[in-house]
C-alpha cells in the first residue's frame, strides 16, 4: 500500500493547529488549496469519529470519507467510504505534536495511504498516484501552515 506524507513545523501550539486542520466554509477555503467544498453528512455538525463528511476537491472529484479517529489535539484519521473509481481504498492520517525544541510550535505530519484499481494496473497507477498525491500533500500543508499564520483564520478558531 503506498503511503505518501508530508511534514512541517507551524508556528502556533498544537491545540490551535488541530482547531485550524478542522475548519470549515469560508475559513478552509482560505487556507486549504485542495477542497473547492465540504460538508458534514447525516445531520452532523461538527467532526467527531465516525462522522461522515463529503468533499469536492478543485478537480470536481468526490469523495466521502469517514473519521476513524478524532483526538484533539493529537491527531485525527479518516478513510473513504465512496470515492473515485480508480482509489479501492483511501485513509488519511493527521497529526500534532508539540515541537521538541520550542512547545509553542507544533511538528505537523500528515500522511495518506491508498491503493488502486483495478488490480492489473495497480502498479503503475499507485507509482504515478503517489507522485501526484505526494505534490498535493506538500501544497496543501504548506497552505495549512499559511492558515496557522492567517489572523483571519486565527480570529475564526478563538470565536466561540
Amino acid at each position: 500500500m503506498p503511503v505518501v506524507e508530508s511534514r512541517l513545523t507551524v508556528p502556533v501550539d498544537p491545540a490551535t493547529a488541530f482547531a485550524v486542520s478542522q475548519t470549515t466554509g469560508e475559513i478552509r477555503l482560505r487556507w486549504d488549496p485542495f477542497i473547492r467544498r465540504q460538508r458534514f453528512l447525516d445531520g452532523a455538525t461538527t467532526a467527531a469519529k465516525d462522522v461522515r463528511t463529503e468533499t469536492v476537491q478543485r478537480f470536481g472529484l468526490r469523495m466521502v470519507t469517514r473519521y476513524v479517529s478524532y483526538n484533539p489535539p493529537t491527531n485525527v484519521g479518516m478513510t473513504m467510504t465512496e470515492g473515485s473509481w480508480f482509489f479501492e481504498k483511501f485513509g488519511a492520517g493527521w497529526r500534532f505534536s508539540p515541537d521538541p525544541i520550542d512547545s509553542a510550535r507544533t511538528l505537523v505530519v500528515w500522511r495518506y495511504n491508498f491503493t488502486c484499481t483495478p488490480r492489473w494496473l495497480a502498479p503503475m497507477a499507485e507509482r504515478i498516484g503517489a507522485l501526484i498525491l505526494q505534490r498535493d500533500i506538500d501544497r496543501r500543508i504548506e497552505g495549512f501552515a499559511r492558515g496557522c499564520a492567517d489572523p483571519v483564520v486565527l480570529e475564526a478558531i478563538r470565536r466561540p
